[in-house]
């Protein structure tokens, strides 16, 4: 989480997107998914993006991973242009994508041994995520011994092993039960914050995105654009209680309202 005691970590710009813009050759002609897009992320940062299905959340994901490429503008990291898939990253998808004849710790552990970590090290790691995030003990369960909240826990734990700088979730909640996902955010703020990780979030929860989030990106419909960039001024850690609060309330409010405006959304 960005630490705003320190200003030298608050104004310190890790990711950023220039101008940048990125165009798909199709069948029907040029399609335009990201428009000048203009992003900056500082250290330590929680930012999300929220926007209508089709904006270009995942390509703008995609590209932050440097597994796509823009079409125009720059992409940099640390003050470096990306010309190459990141390896300093963790992913979370929608899906937990777990190998079913791996144990809970075998495919946490998948991650340490692609970038030969030191395995002691690493499954120490491992095993330290695992109880901050509720599953001590089940290292050795499979994934169809367990729910799909406890799978995609054990994927956000093989996202952080190698403890990466940059944390990208792609809808990582989007198919929990209302129960498990409140848990769950609670998990990633507490887990983020103790790790200072920079976190990248698509999602179109708009509870979600301020309860976690330093800023909120609202984009426009495709071609995506950036409409606007919310600043949340909730302390932390932030409690689930808090959502029922005028404060919180209001940045919902201010989501919702720019949804309507731009006819994502209608009320009648």
């Amino acid at each position: 989480m960005l630490d705003t005691n320190h200003p030298e970590t608050a104004s310190r710009a890790y990711l950023q997107m220039r101008d940048l813009s990125k165009v798909y050759n199709t069948d029907q002609g040029a399609l335009t998914a990201l428009d000048e897009i203009n992003v900056t992320q500082r250290q330590g940062e929680f930012l999300s993006i929220v926007g209508p299905s089709g904006c270009g959340k995942s390509t703008l994901l995609s590209i932050a991973a440097g597994l796509s490429f823009p079409s125009a503008g720059e992409f940099q990291i640390d003050g470096k242009p990306v010309t190459a898939a990141r390896t300093d990253i963790g992913i979370v998808f929608q899906s937990p994508v777990l190998l079913e004849w791996r144990t809970v710790l075998g495919n946490i552990m998948l991650q340490a041994e692609a970038k030969k970590l030191v395995r002691r090290d690493a499954e120490r790691r491992a095993r330290d995520l695992l109880k901050a995030v509720g599953l001590e003990g089940f290292e050795n369960k499979y994934p169809h011994e367990l729910s799909g909240g406890m799978r995609q826990r054990v994927s956000i734990c093989r996202a952080l092993i190698h403890e990466p700088k940059h944390l990208l979730m792609d809808e990582p909640f989007g198919a929990l039960d209302a129960l498990t996902r409140d848990q769950l955010i609670v998990d990633l703020q507490r887990i983020c914050a103790d790790r200072a990780t920079s976190v990248l979030l698509i999602t179109h929860n708009f509870s979600e995105a301020v309860f976690l989030s330093d800023r909120v990106i609202v984009m426009s419909p495709r071609p995506g654009r950036i409409d606007k960039v919310i600043e949340i001024d909730l302390a932390r850690p932030r409690r689930l209680g808090e959502r029922d609060g005028p404060k919180f309330a209001k940045y919902t409010r201010e989501i919702l309202d720019i949804f309507l405006a731009r006819g994502v959304l209608h009320e009648h």
